[in-house]
């Protein structure tokens, strides 16, 4: 039997409120299992311009004033309940250097922590996440070099990664994000801590 971690697949996007919720119940789950986290990237509004978009743009009719400050409110209940920080973001924007960069980070000492920082780059403080230089901002309060960094976005190495990720959710039949997989089993969306327990156990994740 191996004594290796289990790794969970965490199929997400910097722009998805309930990605960012999931974080802070995988973090949960870290700290009681015995598994190896990795957030796999998702293509959740790729159509977005560089420059992003108005909610209500975004949503159209579902995206009117009273109804976004509805929905922001009942989501930042959510995020208090997992301790996460939520602002009142009024934009989307495209996601997908940010998701170039995170793919590089991972192979970086410590870059693990840049997956926590992106979401709070956009869900506390409503930034441009397809903007290169808000992205070296993140990269530095990461502690990672900005500079590599910076090569890294503009000759996109991570490009054809995050292709071939958007091509295995699609092959896995993956339609909304968050959804966890691992060993052949998956569990989508924004689940209760508890559900993702039980999907651990099931699989034969340790606990420590």
């Amino acid at each position: 039997m191996s004594d290796e971690p289990i790794t969970l697949e965490i199929f997400s996007d910097y722009v998805c409120p309930w990605c960012y919720l999931g974080s802070g119940r995988v973090a949960k789950l870290e700290k009681e299992f015995d598994i190896k986290v990795k957030f796999v990237p998702f293509p959740l509004h790729p159509e977005t311009p560089v420059d992003g978009m108005t909610l209500e743009e975004l949503f159209g009719a579902r995206g009117d004033m009273d109804m976004r400050k509805r929905r922001n409110a009942e989501m930042k209940e959510r995020m208090n309940a997992e301790d996460l920080p939520y602002g009142d973001r009024t934009h989307t924007y495209n996601s997908r250097l940010a998701q170039e960069l995170a793919l590089w980070a991972d192979t970086q000492p410590g870059g693990d922590k840049i997956h926590k920082l992106l979401f709070q780059a956009y869900f506390v403080t409503n930034r441009n996440l397809g903007d290169i230089d808000v992205l070296l901002d993140v990269v530095g309060e990461a502690g990672l070099d900005k500079i590599e960094a910076r090569k890294v976005l503009e000759e996109r190495r991570f490009s054809e990664q995050v292709d071939a990720d958007w091509e295995r959710a699609r092959a896995y039949g993956i339609t909304g994000v968050p959804t966890y997989v691992a060993k052949g089993y998956g569990v989508v969306g924004a689940q209760p801590v508890e559900v993702l327990e039980e999907f651990l156990e099931k699989i034969g994740a340790a606990r420590k």
